[in-house]
């Protein structure tokens, strides 16, 4: 088990790749989402936030990503590993790091095999999303840096 907070790379990176919206709107799977991403219970269309409301539940969503990370990752990790692993989590979510073939590889120490997993994951409904490509491309960047 490891204990990393998420860096400011990391926030930065999660930041700059969700945008900040204060009204509600389907992201590209159409989940009503706010703020920086945030989704759940609550979130709905016509919903309208301040950018405070908006901090507030990123840093929520980005606390429930870092202490899933820090339980499922068992191998030593850098800061990046875990940053690039923290932003992949928030976005997908926990389980499907906890399932992944990514996963797998960082926990047996094949850092360069990990890498290559976060491209994966660039599509939606068997479909490349442009936006995802750029998403993962980052991630792998940081985890390799």
């Amino acid at each position: 088990m490891s204990n990393f907070t998420y860096s400011e790379a990391g926030f930065a990176l999660t930041k700059s790749f969700e945008g900040l919206r204060l009204n509600a709107y389907p992201d590209s799977a159409g989940v009503s989402t706010i703020g920086y991403g945030h989704t759940g219970r609550g979130v709905h269309p016509g919903l309208t936030i301040t950018e405070d409301q908006a901090t507030t539940f990123l840093l929520s969503d980005l606390a429930h990503a870092v202490t899933g990370v820090n339980r499922l990752v068992t191998a030593p990790i850098h800061q990046n590993h875990f940053d690039a692993l923290v932003d992949f989590t928030f976005n997908l979510g926990l389980a499907t790091l906890a399932h992944s073939t990514l996963l797998r590889a960082v926990n047996a120490g094949d850092l360069a095999s990990a890498a290559g997993q976060f491209i994966l994951w660039d599509h939606i409904r068997g479909t490349v999303v442009p936006g995802l490509l750029r998403r993962r491309q980052a991630e792998a960047k940081l985890f390799s840096s």
